[in-house]
């Protein structure tokens, strides 16, 4: 396994992460266990996981899954970087969601049972809170740190404003601040380029991409028989939409002899800020399929062949689309 530091902190986690948002959802508590033993015994020590993930309503699921793990074994929880998100409804009730500091105290002490835990290592922000000033946020998340609850901060979903006014602010505070971000990016999807990875660069912020294989598209979906998601609302409208680059795609994989899934997360591991693409698996050989990216070398060629395939917006903003 390849390792690097969470942005500008001096905290080393591994070039990919586990991500377990299918846990308890599309993956059943066995396999969820055979993932994480695995992405553990492969070296694999950033787990990234949410509150509000395992699709049953208010419950945490997916959290209780982890914390099941953590607790057979109270040596795999110094061995592992452990990550979740605050943001999404909790609860019935109007200020069970957000980020306003009652959310955050309840919110985090709830993710601590559920984990069995007594800290999480790194707590993002599930998205941006434009109703709660960062003074509000800050002093909650402060209070976290002084309880020994929380070490270190990340975002989710911000935009590069949201990224510059939350470091700023915490700044004044003489605080760190963010470390890391999380947002959607992959080859079908680079948004992200125009404004929020400089942002990120700028204050020294490690990028965690999430869905970087496009939902799907570029783990090789024209080839296989994906059961799980060809009955998912949207995937073969998704499909349709994407066939030309599809068949590019994949029939250039197949020159490279690798598969589309770790052609999409080298790629990742090569750009500007990113730290540590997030792989959300469903089976352990989803997991160990992926990888393989961290073995693969692309040269000039290769990602000039990436670009005319999958077209970024252009480089940052405004250069992007001005002079």
């Amino acid at each position: 396994m390849q390792f690097t530091f969470l942005g500008r902190s001096g905290l080393s986690v591994s070039r990919l992460a586990l991500g377990t948002n299918n846990f308890g959802s599309f993956a059943d508590e066995d396999e969820c266990v055979a993932m994480m033993d695995t992405a553990l015994e492969r070296g694999i020590n950033l787990f990234d996981t949410a509150n509000m993930y395992g699709r049953r309503e208010f419950q945490g699921y997916t959290e209780q899954i982890v914390g099941r793990w953590l607790s057979q074994d109270p040596g795999r929880r110094n061995r592992i970087v452990l990550a979740s998100k605050v943001y999404g409804k909790m609860g019935a009730g109007e200020n069970d969601q957000r980020l306003s500091a009652y959310h955050i105290r309840r919110a985090c002490e709830d993710s601590l049972r559920r984990l069995k835990t007594d800290h999480i290592d790194l707590y993002q922000m599930h998205h941006v809170d434009l109703n709660t000033p960062w003074e509000e946020i800050w002093q909650a998340m402060e209070q976290l740190v002084h309880e020994g609850k929380v070490t270190y901060f990340g975002s989710s979903n911000f935009a590069a404003w949201h990224i510059a006014q939350a470091s700023e602010s915490a700044a004044r505070r003489h605080k760190l601040g963010l470390v890391s971000d999380q947002s959607i990016y992959s080859l079908a999807n680079r948004t992200v380029e125009l404004e929020v990875l400089p942002a990120c660069m700028s204050y020294g912020i490690g990028v965690i991409p999430y869905s970087p294989l496009g939902g799907g598209l570029l783990a090789g979906m024209l080839r296989k028989a994906d059961r799980h998601r060809s009955g998912e609302p949207g995937v073969m409208e998704r499909l349709e939409k994407h066939r030309p680059q599809l068949e590019r795609w994949e029939s250039f994989c197949e020159t490279l002899g690798q598969p589309p899934e770790a052609v999409a997360l080298a790629w990742l591991l090569i750009r500007p800020a990113v730290t540590a693409p997030i792989i959300g698996p469903r089976t352990v050989n989803q997991l160990t399929g992926c990888m393989a990216a961290l073995e693969i070398s692309l040269d000039k060629s290769v990602l000039a062949e990436l670009d005319d395939i999958w077209p970024g917006p252009g480089g940052e903003a405004p250069q992007a689309y001005a002079w």
